[in-house]
């Protein structure tokens, strides 16, 4: 038996990459889709800014106008109960970011508010609070059948009586 030498694959000659280095050709496109051109600024957000507006505030965006000049608009997330806050510290949060970037990237920060829940998950959902459903009172609903008495069309009929008797189940509170 012949010892058998097994054929070994090129050598890249650059040994271990960092993990950082090898997704970051595929998240370019994203971040910079929203203004980033540094990832940094997102995987560092907090060792950026400080550990208590890290915990408080997400970057969203980085917004480029005419009115900016050389630098963008950093627009900011956060719940409305810590947005006086960070509204005060807007000039730190701005110098600490630039000195991320290395230049004036940032010439403005636009701090943005959101309801409370969704933040914590790093989702942020808007979904409006269902209204409670009142029944009408028999005297609403019988004025809204004696208002489409004369329509013939079922589907039209239905729609107009809902029509009728939400108009006067809001208009009596």
């Amino acid at each position: 038996m012949s010892p058998e030498t097994p054929t070994s694959s090129p050598r890249r000659g650059r040994g271990f990459q960092p993990a950082s280095r090898l997704v970051a050709q595929q998240l370019r496109g994203p971040f910079e889709k929203r203004g980033f051109s540094e990832a940094k600024l997102l995987t560092h957000w907090a060792e950026i800014v400080g550990e208590e507006t890290g915990r408080v505030a997400q970057p969203v965006k980085i917004r480029y106008g005419q009115r900016d000049g050389l630098g963008g608009t950093l627009v900011i997330l956060t719940t409305g109960s810590h947005a006086p806050v960070l509204e005060m510290q807007k000039e730190q949060i701005r110098d600490r970011v630039n000195a991320c970037y290395g230049y004036r990237a940032v010439a403005r920060v636009q701090i943005t508010q959101t309801a409370p829940t969704g933040f914590a998950d790093g989702q942020v959902a808007f979904t409006a609070a269902p209204k409670p459903a009142r029944a009408p009172s028999p005297q609403i609903d019988a004025a809204a059948k004696a208002a489409v008495e004369g329509v013939e069309a079922p589907e039209l009929k239905a729609a107009l009586e809902r029509l009728a008797r939400n108009i006067m189940t809001h208009s009596k509170s």
